[in-house]
């Protein structure tokens, strides 16, 4: 699995605890986000991410701000790009099997990062299910 990460400066630390969390499952990672909390602008940080998932380069983005929302609204531009502001592992889990999230949002204010870290897995080991919500998902997009 290969995964891609960005980040403003809220979250350097639940990056760089993520990043090493899934380097220990053999997860290859790409880093796009920053490393200090300097103030800098997050759509520089994660349309990165947005455009290696909508490529196909890697299999899921992660994606960390203050309060997820920014950042959210940044790659959800992207037409192939279904990120999920996630702030409870059920809400992550539910992401994947009902609309095939493939980005999920942080809101690092908000959350610790042992609860990032646990919706983390959560996203990358639950399926989408498909059937049902197939329809649903295919209307995402504006074409």
């Amino acid at each position: 699995m290969k995964i891609s990460i960005g980040n403003d400066h809220a979250g350097p630390d639940y990056k760089l605890a993520i990043v090493k969390h899934l380097e220990s499952k053999g997860i290859e990672v790409i880093n796009h986000g920053t490393d200090t909390f300097d103030s800098v602008d997050y759509p520089d940080f994660v349309h990165p991410v947005a455009n290696d998932v909508e490529n196909g380069v890697v299999d899921f983005g992660i994606i960390i701000c203050g309060s997820g929302n920014g950042v959210a609204m940044s790659v959800n531009k992207h037409q192939k790009v279904r990120a999920a502001l996630c702030w409870i592992k059920e809400i992550a889990v539910l992401a994947r099997q009902h609309n095939d999230a493939n980005i999920i949002s942080l809101p690092a204010r908000y959350t610790s990062i042992q609860q990032c870290i646990e919706m983390v897995d959560a996203f990358l080991n639950t399926a989408f299910e498909g059937g049902r919500h197939q329809n649903r998902v295919n209307k995402i997009a504006c074409k």
